[in-house]
């Protein structure tokens, strides 16, 4: 039966990871700037946020869950503005000329820690694992401990083979990018970035 929901998990994990947004644009544009070692931690950073709201819908902890969206205006504002700062620093961010040697800013610690920080900001994700679990049938299910934890697992592991799928598959062509199509790449993934943001933010203003 752990099993079972184990794969539930790893279906909901990639589900919630493949459409690609902000997080995708930031791991596609790391991954070319500094390595596929960045491009998946900064995937596994929004793949632990995904884990915790996965155990928040296994758990059943309606109180965590209603207050992220009660709270969800100060989260898009903090969200939205995290996006509008990443974006505009990746737009003026200057291109290493041996990708080798591209500088790390804050590391691999800051590249998990910024996407972690993005999708837990995201109330959305919550709603969209609200929606998926009823769609499975498992909004009121009682589920057992075990069988929680091996769903939240297959949870994490299911969005972070996205991420090593999409960094992955982007470094395979890494080495194609000269200096030229590297400033071109973060300026349009800095407007991307800085778009989905202004996005988050406007639409506070319209609601």
């Amino acid at each position: 039966m752990d099993v079972e929901y184990f794969l539930r998990g790893l279906i909901i994990g990639f589900s919630i990871a493949a459409p690609v947004g902000p997080i995708g644009v930031l791991c596609i544009r790391r991954t070319i700037a500094y390595g596929l070692l960045s491009g998946l931690v900064s995937g596994l950073g929004a793949a632990s946020a995904d884990a915790i709201y996965g155990a928040v819908a296994a758990f059943g902890l309606t109180f965590v869950s209603g207050f992220l969206i009660n709270q969800q205006i100060w989260l898009r504002v903090i969200g939205g503005l995290f996006l509008c700062y990443l974006g505009i620093r990746t737009f003026y961010a200057l291109p290493a000329e041996d990708l080798e040697e591209a500088p790390r800013g804050k590391g691999l610690l800051g590249d998990y820690a910024s996407t972690f920080i993005l999708t837990l900001t995201n109330p959305l994700t919550i709603l969209s694992f609200a929606a998926i679990f009823a769609g499975f049938g498992l909004a009121d299910a009682d589920l057992g401990r075990f069988t929680a934890v091996a769903m939240v697992v297959g949870v994490f592991l299911g969005s972070a083979g996205w991420w090593l799928l999409l960094s992955g598959g982007t470094n395979l062509f890494r080495r194609r990018f000269n200096t030229t199509a590297l400033r071109w790449v973060n300026r349009v993934s800095g407007a991307i970035i800085t778009a989905f943001g202004a996005a988050a933010l406007l639409s506070l203003l319209l609601n």
